[in-house]
């Protein structure tokens, strides 16, 4: 497995300097944050260190030689919108930068984006499946033809009030994993892992590595704090970030020995990347780099 991390946290650097730290410090790799140009609209995001929109074959061989010389790999292109988002001018908007992202990816040779299958809030699952239905099929297709995977993070982006009551993104438990894989059965559409997601929904987090196995193309590193006495006190039912806070990893409930473990019980040989969302290391983009260096130095102890 090759450890890298996501460089949304990189606000303010640019693509060459994030690489250099990558670098520096013995990462091997990079998921690197392509949002369109300018346009931040909630925490982690609106970061983008490769402009897709604006990618030429001069630019991407500039890219490639930049990465290799330095001995780190591009994992993928990270882009993550509500896809089904129920406005459909911002839909179109959203999805028309991620055709931007597969062709950059096939452009660069990393032939990966991560992203998610997004949700209307306001519907059912089983309304949310028929619009997957609708929007997905040709963006699949699409990514088919350019030899690009698509890897489906399962973060619920239901954390706060304005994202209730059933959040931006329906690919969030292995339920509906089944169910959005037999709409899109396809080879190139699979996961972007990520263990603590499943903490707070109280799923477990080693199981669906095994059934899932074939579908993992990427993952993540992140953990998840639950404040027992506060979800005590809110119940499961509250808007979670009431009762739980993204952490480092090692800092949080996950317990990443048996998750390593279960990664190499299936033979997973790809891409690893951190995720920092820890709010005790935002005051400052060298408090991020210390948050990612810390992740590495816990890390090393699983992914060598």
């Amino acid at each position: 497995m090759k450890l890298g991390f996501i460089t949304a946290i990189c606000d303010g650097m640019t693509f060459e300097e994030v690489v250099d730290f990558a670098s520096e410090n013995g990462l091997e790799c990079l998921e690197v944050a392509c949002w369109p140009q300018g346009k931040a609209q909630r925490r982690y995001a609106g970061v983008s260190h490769i402009d897709v929109a604006n990618l030429d074959e001069e630019k991407a061989a500039y890219i490639k030689d930049y990465c290799s010389k330095r001995k780190v790999e591009i994992s993928s292109l990270a882009y993550y919108p509500n896809t089904l988002e129920p406005d459909l001018a911002k839909r179109e908007e959203y999805i028309k930068h991620l055709y931007k992202l597969i062709d950059a990816s096939a452009l660069l040779d990393v032939n990966m984006i991560t992203t998610f299958v997004g949700r209307d809030p306001q519907k059912t699952v089983t309304e949310n499946l028929e619009i997957v239905k609708e929007v997905w099929p040709p963006i699949v297709k699409y990514a088919e033809e350019k030899g690009v995977k698509i890897g489906i993070e399962n973060c619920p982006m239901l954390f706060t009030e304005d994202e209730w009551p059933g959040g931006q993104n329906l690919m969030t438990t292995p339920a509906n994993w089944r169910k959005v894989f037999e709409i899109l059965d396809s080879p190139n559409f699979g996961i972007n892992y990520d263990p603590s997601h499943f903490v707070w929904q109280q799923i477990d987090y080693i199981k669906p590595l095994y059934e899932f196995k074939d579908k993992i193309f990427h993952v993540h590193y992140k953990d998840i704090k639950i404040y027992r006495d506060k979800l005590a006190d809110v119940g499961v039912m509250a808007t979670p970030l009431e009762y739980m806070t993204p952490k480092l990893p090692g800092l949080g409930d996950v317990d990443w020995g048996k998750y390593v473990s279960a990664l190499t019980d299936i033979g997973y040989n790809g891409y690893t990347c951190i995720e920092v969302e820890d709010k005790a290391f935002e005051n400052s983009l060298e408090d991020a780099k210390k948050a990612v260096l810390l992740s590495v130095k816990y890390l090393r102890n699983f992914v060598i």
